[in-house]
Order: structure tokens, then C-alpha cells, then sequence
């Protein structure tokens, strides 16, 4: 079964009782026992939920996975993988990493023993200093937030191949549709599925997709006892919302091409951040690793200046300035006060998230009426 047949009938099958085409909203907690112990497939929704099961086979499914586990946000789906370390391990990451990441990793993680080291590259050969027999974790972000640099998944799984560390990508940005991790030699893929998997902008959740049982039956445990649960209603929206990924990746796809295409000429840019412009230095990764390259992209000014950057938001009309990403209407963002505001500011200059820094969340939007929305924006002296 091929990508977009997946996204709509993968795992997915009509509801048994009535022939219900897209599963219902089962809205309970609880569920009818025969006798003491003796109940059909559900006991308590903490522990499982027809609509969440639904979307978690669905996952599965898009990320060609053993098992997938839906959350109550991406950052609880963090949280379950880091509590399947212990007190001494180590853990190694991208240095260009989502501000929610990095404010769990050194505010929450850090104090209960577990030590995180922090690189720059984008490569096996980067990673692999960091190594050492108390690393139980590698965490990528491919591309990353917000400053859209690429890992070479599978050199990294090669590194890690015959070690006792799990490597997990945050596949947020890219999306199945354009990467698939565990294909890779990923052990675990994580999603904020309150971005681009929902698609619109109005639920909040998260998700892992895992490459084998024995690891889902850990993660499993971790969702049951900790409760970092999705509610029906929202797994029913996230499931909606998988439908039409494929469809809405593409168009996301080639508006931020063509957007990134005019910043990158425009005379008061400096930089452009898209692994789809050939200057970009994963370009060629990219193009080896995803399929497309993606709806997220970011800039910065040739001054330098705050100023600018918050004036160019300040006057967008069509785009909406906001946190978040990956819904259908294209939203501006400013990471060094919004997003990455978690992370020090000298750590945030150091690795180029600087204070003239703009991330754009490219829509569907027709592309004439965003180039005029970016254009009238950065008309000003």
C-alpha cells in the first residue's frame, strides 16, 4: 500500500457495530464487565480508547511502525521516551533544537542525573565523539527548529547499530509523508501532531511511533501509568486530519519553494533557511532524505536588527503572527522571544538564533496573495 492509500484507509477499517466509515468519538471512561476482570478488548480508557486506537494504528501505519501511542502533547510524548532512562545515562542532541525540547532536557532531566551533550553537526562522524558506554539516547531534529539544518539519519543509525542506544527523530517538520525515520534505522519517531498531522491548527497532542514490540510494550507502559493520555475528540481530529496530509504536504511544499525563492533575492535579506534552495548546506541530504522539502522555512535581516524583524511581522495581513505551525493558513513567528525563548540568549546567538530571526509556517494559501502579504511587509524604511 503505497503513502497516500495509507493515509487514508492504513490500519483503518469501518467501525464493527454499525459499519461506521470514520470511526466515532467513543466519549467514555469506562466500559461494561461481565464478571470481575472479564470485559471485551476495553477496561478503562487511561489504558486504552477505541477512537485513540484507531489513530494509533494509523500511525503505525504512515511511519511503518510496530506500534504507535498517541498523547496529550508532543511534549508528553517526550517525556515518555526520556523516562526510559535512568539516573547516569547520557543523552546527545542537535544544538539547534525546539526551545520546549531543550527547557525538558536541562530544567526537568538534567536534575535528576541525566546527562545531556549538545552538537552542531549534521553527521555520524559529529555524533560520534560524544559517545560514551553511559549513552542510552541519540535525539535528533531533521530538519530542525528553527533553523531547518538536516541529520543524516541513517549514518547515525549506522554508528549506533551494534550499541545499546535508541536514536529518536523528531519528525515534526518533516512529516511522514516527506521522511520516514524508522525506514532509516531509527528505533523511535516522535511528532507534535498538533502541527502538521492535525493539520488545522485546533487540537493539541502527540505522538511516538516505535520499530519494535518489545520497546512498545515500555513505551505502552509509560503513557498507562503516567496518563499523559489523547482524549477521543482530539485523536478523532488528529485522524481526520492524517486523511489529507498527503494532499496538504504537497501544496505546503511548494509555496515555502517558491517563498523561500523570493526572500532569497529580496535586497534586505540576509540569509534564507530552506534545505529546498541549493545554497542551503543540507541540500544535498535533504534531497537524498525527504521527498520534498517541507512547508517551514526561516530568514534574517541584513542589519541585523530586532527592530526589523519585529516591524516585517508587525505588518503581515494574510500571514498571522503566532506560535506554532503546520496548519493550512500560513503564521509568522519570532523564536528568540516566542518558541526559543527557553533557551539562553547567549546560547541562542551562539547557535544562530538571533534576535532578527524570522520563522515562517508556509500555508496553503494561493502563493500570488502571500508574496504581496511578505512583500508589503518589508516595505518599510
Amino acid at each position: 500500500m503505497k503513502f497516500n492509500t495509507k493515509t487514508v484507509h492504513g490500519n483503518q477499517y469501518p467501525e464493527p457495530t454499525t459499519g461506521a466509515v470514520m470511526t466515532p468519538i467513543f466519549q467514555t471512561s469506562t466500559y461494561a464487565q461481565s464478571s470481575p476482570g472479564n470485559f471485551k478488548t476495553y477496561e478503562y480508557s487511561r489504558a486504552a480508547n477505541p477512537t485513540r486506537t484507531a489513530l494509533e494504528n494509523a500511525l503505525a501505519s504512515i511511519e511503518n511502525g510496530a506500534a504507535g501511542f498517541a498523547f496529550g502533547s508532543g511534549m508528553a510524548a517526550i517525556d515518555a521516551v526520556l523516562k526510559l532512562l535512568n539516573p547516569g545515562d547520557e543523552v546527545i542532541a542537535g544544538e539547534d533544537l525546539y526551545g520546549g525540547t531543550y527547557r525538558m532536557f536541562t530544567k526537568i532531566y538534567e536534575k535528576y542525573g541525566i546527562k545531556f551533550n549538545f552538537t552542531s553537526g549534521s553527521l555520524a562522524e559529529d555524533y560520534e565523539p560524544y559517545i560514551t558506554s553511559k549513552t542510552k539516547l541519540i535525539w535528533l531534529e531533521t530538519p530542525s527548529n528553527p533553523l531547518l539544518n538536516l541529520v543524516d539519519i541513517s549514518g547515525i543509525a549506522q554508528l549506533v547499530k551494534n550499541r545499546d542506544v535508541m536514536l529518536a527523530v523528531d519528525n515534526t517538520f518533516a512529516t511522514p509523508f516527506n521522511q520516514l525515520p524508522l525506514n532509516l534505522g531509527a528505533n523511535i519517531v516522535m511528532h507534535s501532531a498538533t502541527k502538521y498531522l492535525g493539520g488545522h491548527s485546533d487540537l493539541v497532542a502527540g505522538a511516538l511511533v516505535v520499530k519494535d514490540e518489545s520497546l512498545a510494550e515500555k513505551i505502552h507502559f509509560q503513557l498507562f501509568a503516567g496518563g499523559a493520555i489523547l482524549g477521543p475528540q482530539d485523536s478523532f481530529l488528529v485522524l481526520r486530519g492524517i486523511k489529507t496530509l498527503a494532499l496538504r504536504m504537497e501544496s505546503h511544499a511548494q509555496n515555502a519553494l517558491e517563498v523561500a525563492k523570493y526572500l532569497s533575492s529580496h535586497s534586505k535579506i540576509k540569509n534564507v533557511f530552506y534545505p529546498g534552495l541549493k545554497q542551503h548546506p543540507h541540500h544535498a541530504l535533504a534531497s537524498q532524505q525527504m521527498k520534498t522539502f517541507g512547508g517551514m522555512l526561516s530568514f534574517n535581516f541584513k542589519s541585523g536588527k530586532k527592530e526589523d524583524a519585529f516591524m516585517f511581522l508587525e505588518k503581515l495581513n494574510i500571514i498571522t503572527l503566532a506560535e506554532s505551525l503546520g496548519g493550512v493558513e500560513s503564521l509568522a513567528n519570532h523564536p528568540a522571544t516566542m518558541t526559543h525563548a527557553a533557551i539562553p540568549g547567549e546560547k541562542r546567538t551562539k547557535i544562530g538564533i538571533t534576535d532578527d530571526l524570522v520563522r515562517l509556517s508556509v500555508g496553503i494559501e494561493d502563493i500570488e496573495d502571500l508574496l504581496q502579504d511578505i512583500e508589503n511587509a518589508l516595505n518599510f524604511n
